[in-house]
């Protein structure tokens, strides 16, 4: 399993310029977005699309170009924000890179575009900030889906979390120069990038990401959504859907890490109806009635 990890991360930067954007033919990410400045720093965001907000959240090591394919779908039906997470795309890099700093670098985004409450759409890295701001500020955050979210690193495959000494800038360098060159080119720190890799790869290596104190907490109506061959456990997706109160869980069929290039049309699909539908659970009480 040698450079699993590093190449599940960075196989996105491969298959959003082959695949997402010859299917979309709109350069997500480098669309004439604008800028936000959140605690001295400048968060890149493009819109698409009217209606409810939407905050999509791309994965770890990738950018809105990252998230492209839910793009036109999703802004069909709400006000699509694609944001560039700290250090990542166009965005500048915050003191140090934490889910709970993304988490906090994007609610004072929210406060800033002056958004009374929005929908969260998280994909993997982003799944886990979702569910952090969904516990921290339930009275913007209203409904949130979360891809391929782990509260801990125990949640993920072992060969997952056993390569994680391949997240150094020394071995990015030399042996993932195509993830490194489509980072330079759009990072406006270019001088930054070991640092980032270096905290990136601490973030990674932090055992607890969403605390249990904080899942107890969530009072937002949330979606745990992954494919059934995902770098997630199943087991691990049960625990956090059970750990969330009024929580919803979506296994999808046939699908990895990658479904936002395999089926993108049924995350779409799936991520839709959770956030324009209320729930219809039976009532076992009138069995008997049927």
């Amino acid at each position: 399993m040698k450079h699993f990890l590093i190449t599940v991360l960075l196989a996105a930067a491969i298959l959003q310029s082959s695949t997402g954007l010859a299917q979309t033919k709109i350069p997500y990410g480098s669309n004439n977005g604008s800028y936000k400045t959140i605690n001295g720093a400048k968060l890149y965001y493009e819109e698409y699309g009217k209606g409810t907000p939407l905050l999509l959240i791309h994965g770890g090591l990738s950018s809105i170009e990252g998230v492209g394919p839910l793009i036109p779908e999703l802004s069909k039906k709400f006000r699509v924000i694609a944001v560039d997470c700290p250090g990542q795309g166009r965005s500048e890099q915050g003191d140090s890179v934490s889910y709970q700093l993304m988490a906090d670098y994007l609610l004072k985004l929210v406060d800033a575009l002056k958004l009374d409450s929005t929908y969260i759409f998280g994909y993997s890295d982003g799944g886990n900030v979702a569910l952090l701001m969904a516990a921290d500020r339930p009275d913007k955050v209203k409904k949130a889906v979360a891809f391929a979210a782990a509260s801990d690193t125990s949640g993920y495959f072992g060969y997952v979390t056993s390569s994680l000494d391949e997240l150094t800038p020394e071995v990015m360098e030399k042996d993932y120069r195509w993830w490194l060159d489509v980072h330079l080119k759009k990072t406006p720190q270019k001088d930054k990038w070991k640092k980032f890799a270096k905290d990136f790869r601490t973030m990674c290596s932090t055992p607890v990401i969403v605390p249990a104190e904080k899942l107890a907490k969530i009072q937002s109506r949330v979606l745990i959504v992954q494919g059934d061959n995902d770098i997630v456990k199943l087991e691990h997706a049960v625990q956090l859907h059970q750990s969330i109160k009024g929580s919803q869980l979506g296994i999808i069929p046939a699908a990895s890490h990658f479904i936002i290039f395999e089926k993108p049309g049924a995350l779409n699909s799936m991520a839709i109806e959770f956030f324009t539908k209320e729930p219809k659970l039976f009532d076992w009480t009138k069995l008997n009635e049927l």
